[in-house]
């Protein structure tokens, strides 16, 4: 768990890296295209954040049921070498073409989350697993924490840092060294999966593991719809989906906001002050995933968790727009309910989903991928969607206006939430209940 722990962190560093500048770096690629009107412009932002998990949800559930094969092992390492080569390609784009290759390739290669869950399943007794999600969660948090500042620090160093990249070509390229470094990172996180992560499984022989694998990728999207027909487990995955959709509308348009112009509405903050609050909120999600979810699944149970987590997400991302520039501070509280309610709903669903799936005598790695694969699916739906809405509403008044789209995402949070009452649940894999 150390060493997974410590790959999943340096990769989770490497990509969240981008999250300050990447709204910055699309608007002005589809400037320099003669996109000019604001609308279509942020538009491309939620093309190109989709664009990844467009390639996830391709790509995730093959690499997941690979997994299942040849080990978790080589998948995360592949994953790894992606990222290394792929973020260095976005860096040096010159157009929204060049960047959305770029990032359709990473996330092609990258389905290292869906994998890392299955390897702590393999490795962990069922009262291991919430607390080790949990773990695996402040991974994500810590990189969320430390990524988005290092990569605001690190964006246009000609103006920000000077001395020896105060030059025309980091003038061209302003956003390329924080990709450099979180180039870096995917390496030395490659270097700690190939020296101390062992694989979590027992391998087959290697002609029965090519055999399988084949019929498995070939077989891979109808697993996808048969996970969608297995009770419980099918209603989780959709849970998962609503929040993630909702969630991921937050991606690209919170720095949208909070990069818009003071007269426009918003707060007219820099890459930096967006990598600080994602500091903020990635500290939160250390202290909530890290520290207390052990505790308080104990106590409250993973289910009502689940719920609470969900609607301070809904009540986040939905007052984020009302946020005045003259108290800026005030995105602290909206930023908390985000932050703590992800740091409770994803490892309790994960860990509620691995239950569910070892008590039916499901593939863990195929149910982890698929629901990895509709994540991504989520992930497309919800930036361009939020996208969509903040292109048509962002100049308008009334009701109509830059708010919409986070109203909507709070919708779609509380149908989640809804669903979630349906579910009738068991928190302990059925071996222990029988015990």
């Amino acid at each position: 768990m150390t060493v997974l722990f410590l790959v999943v962190l340096v990769d989770m560093l490497g990509f969240t890296i981008v999250i300050p500048f990447l709204t910055f770096f699309v608007q002005d690629l589809a400037s320099g295209q003669g996109i000019t009107d604001v609308g279509s412009r942020d538009f491309w932002v939620g093309v190109v954040i989709a664009v990844y998990s467009l390639a996830q949800f391709l790509f995730t559930p093959i690499l997941g049921s690979l997994s299942d094969r040849i080990g978790r092992r080589p998948v995360i390492m592949f994953g790894l070498v992606s990222n290394s080569v792929f973020f260095i390609v976005f860096g040096l784009s010159n157009s929204l073409e060049m960047a959305i290759i770029a990032r359709f390739l990473s996330g092609a290669g990258n389905g290292n989350i869906a994998v890392a869950r299955a390897y702590i399943g393999d490795i962990s007794t069922s009262d291991m697993i919430p607390r080790r999600m949990g773990m695996l969660g402040a991974a994500f948090g810590l990189g969320f924490m430390i990524g988005p500042f290092i990569g605001g620090i690190l964006s246009d160093p000609a103006t920000s840092i000077g001395g020896v990249f105060d030059s025309n070509f980091w003038k061209e390229y302003e956003y390329l060294l924080p990709c450099l470094f979180s180039s870096l990172l995917s390496l030395v996180s490659l270097g700690l999966a190939y020296f101390w992560l062992e694989e979590s499984m027992d391998l087959k022989e290697e002609s029965e593991v090519r055999e399988s694998s084949l019929k498995k990728l070939a077989n891979t999207f109808s697993n996808i719809i048969r996970v969608l027909k297995i009770p419980v487990i099918s209603t989780l995955v959709l849970i998962n989906f609503l929040f993630l959709m909702a969630f991921s509308m937050m991606h690209g348009t919170f720095i949208l906001f909070t990069a818009m112009s003071v007269d426009s509405g918003g707060l007219g903050w820099s890459e930096l002050e967006n990598g600080w609050i994602f500091a903020f909120i990635g500290l939160l999600g250390v202290i909530v995933q890290g520290g207390l979810i052990g505790p308080l699944s104990d106590r409250f149970g993973m289910r009502r968790l689940m719920i609470i987590g969900t609607i301070l997400c809904g009540l986040g991302i939905a007052s984020l727009p009302y946020v005045p520039s003259e108290a800026s501070w005030l995105i602290l509280g909206s930023s908390a309910g985000l932050a703590i309610g992800n740091g409770l709903f994803s490892p309790t669903q994960s860990s509620l989903l691995t239950f569910e799936a070892q008590n039916g005598g499901h593939e863990l790695g195929m149910v982890m991928g698929a629901q990895e694969g509709y994540g991504a699916l989520a992930r497309i739906i919800g930036p361009l969607l939020a996208a969509y809405l903040w292109s048509v509403t962002v100049e308008g008044t009334g009701i109509w206006s830059f708010h919409t789209c986070f109203r909507v995402a709070g919708v779609i949070f509380m149908l989640a939430v809804v669903l979630q009452l349906t579910l009738s649940l068991k928190e302990r894999p059925a071996e222990v209940i029988n015990e």
